[in-house]
Order: structure tokens, then sequence, then C-alpha cells
């Protein structure tokens, strides 16, 4: 393993275009990671870095080595995935897992599910370190030092593994019924307009313009205002469930709100868009049977809430 680290370091640091950002990905220190490709380098006798104040790039000896590198990182991955999959699916989960989850279904459900699973695991020599993160913005595999990442929507076209775990997923409309007794309910998209609406914040971006399908199979957006906007989708739950204006969530964030009745869904009919969530990891060395058990188990209990989700 000693020999492929700083392969593993050299790979990261040119797709990052940067030793901190490697070294995060590996859980390395940025003197250590430094160190390791400088060791790299004397041992293949080449500069593999041009190293600046602001950037770091490859010089053209770097370049030449990268697929080099790469195709012997994959080959030791491919027999490390043999291995695994010769050693059956009885190798239970262990050592370090570090996951990116989406704030309100991940506090809600989705660190419980995780560690029902790891408690049902048989015991494995060192057990299980979990690492959760718990936020909308959307970690990045490559550059953070996160392995594994739950994400709402429909998978990037990258090197990603993404796992399926809510696939027929939908936005529902929903309010408290507080809210709905004092100013009614919307009966089409475009009743949004006279409501407050309660926005929700990816970055940069405000997620203001809510999409349905009609009844008649006809797509229709709407532009909405509201008095609150927040980055955290478990913050606009619980303004929904104060009464403080409409929400549109995710089913499986607010399937048990609903099944209780402390929301209301709203627009019988009307399909909200599309939210599947998936399990996603960089590789298909990282997806170990425990691993692809686990997505498993996940996706049994998605299932069990989407299965309350109408079909109108």
């Amino acid at each position: 393993m000693d020999r492929f680290a700083p392969l593993q370091l050299f790979v990261a640091a040119a797709e990052a275009g940067s030793f901190s950002a490697a070294a995060r990905r590996l859980g390395l220190g940025p003197v250590q990671a430094s160190a390791t490709v400088a060791r790299l380098e004397r041992e293949l006798g080449v500069r593999l870095f041009e190293r600046t104040t602001r950037r770091l790039r490859l010089t053209e000896a770097g370049a030449q080595w990268l697929p080099h590198a790469r195709q012997l990182l994959a080959a030791w991955e491919d027999g490390q995935t043999a291995l695994r999959d010769a050693a059956g699916d009885a190798q239970p989960l262990s050592g370090r897992l570090r996951i990116s989850l989406p704030s309100d279904v991940g506090r809600q459900h989705l660190w419980r599910w995780i560690e029902d699973f790891i408690a049902a695991e048989p015991p494995a020599d060192g057990g299980v370190q979990l690492e959760l993160r718990l936020s909308d913005r959307v970690a990045d595999l490559v550059q953070e030092p996160v392995d594994f990442a739950v994400r709402y929507g429909e998978p990037p076209d990258s090197g990603l593994v993404a796992l399926p775990l809510a696939p027929a997923n939908r936005r529902v409309l929903c309010a408290s019924p507080a809210y709905l007794a004092r100013h009614g309910a919307p009966r089409t998209p475009a009743d949004l307009r006279a409501h407050d609406c309660l926005r929700w914040r990816l970055g940069d971006s405000v997620h203001g313009r809510w999409r349905f399908t009609s009844p008649d199979g006809e797509a229709c957006a709407v532009d909405v205002s509201g008095s609150r906007t927040a980055d955290d989708g478990g913050l606009v739950r619980e303004w929904a469930l104060r009464g403080l204006g409409l929400a549109y969530k995710s089913w499986l964030d607010t399937a048990d709100d609903l099944a209780a009745g402390r929301l209301v869904a709203l627009l019988p009919g009307w399909l909200g868009e599309p939210a599947p969530l998936h399990w996603m990891a960089v590789g298909r060395h990282r997806m170990t049977p425990a691993l692809r058990r686990l997505a498993a188990s996940l996706k049994d209990r998605c299932d069990a809430l989407s299965a309350t989700m109408p079909a109108r």
C-alpha cells in the first residue's frame, strides 16, 4: 500500500489542482502531501508539477505520467474488487465511512437507518468509524474528504457510480392546517403567486420556479415568491410546520408529517417535479459488497416511504 499512496496523491492533486485539496481528500496533512509528491518526483527523476503561489499544474512529464498512474491504480483497485467479490457478501462493513447527506432526510431518516444497518452487521476488526456531513451543499467527492454522498437529482455525467435509492421520488406541495385555515388552499399552480412560498437556496441559486405536471400530462412552471428563504431543507420544512407558508419538498422529507396530519398535500391530481435520490461514490472499487448491502438497505427503507406517495 505504501507504494500506491504516492500514486493516489499524485492523481488526486492533478485532478484537484491543489496539494491541500488532495491532502484533505486522502486524510493527510498538507506538509505530508507535499513531501510525498516530492519523494515520488525523486524516485521518477522528473518534476511532475509546476508550483506557484496561486495554482498547481502538471509539467509535461507529469501529464505524460498521469494516464500510467491512473492505470496502475485502476489495476490495483480492480484486484481489490476481485478479492472482495471472491470473498462473497459475508465481509462486514468496516473501516472509515465518510458520507455526505442531504440535511432534512439525513436528519430525519438516513442517519438512523445507517446506524441500524451497522448495528445489525457482524462485528468487524476495528469496527466502523462513521463521519456524517449533513448539508444541502453538494459535496465534491473528488476534492473533499468524503467517500460517499446521498444526493437528490439525476446523477451528473461523470465518473461517479450512482445507485438509485428512491428513483420515483417527487416533490409535493404542502402546508400546515393552520396556514390553510388562514389563507385557503391553492387550486392550480397559478394560485401560488398569491401565497407566501417558502423557498430553498442552493449556493447562489434560489429554487423559486416550481414545476408541475397537470392531470392531463401538461407541464407547467410558476415563479413563486415569499418572505422566507433558507439554504437548509430542514428549516424550510420547520417553517411550513409553523404555518409560515407553502413548501415544495421531497416526499421523503414530508411523508411522516403528511401521514400525521401536521402537513397537508395540496393540488391533488398534479404531479410535483421529480426528486430521485441516489447513493454516489467515485469509482466501482469503493462499492464493496458491504456498502452495496448498505445501499440496498437504504433503498428498502426509501421504498417503504415512497409507497405512501400518491400516483397522482
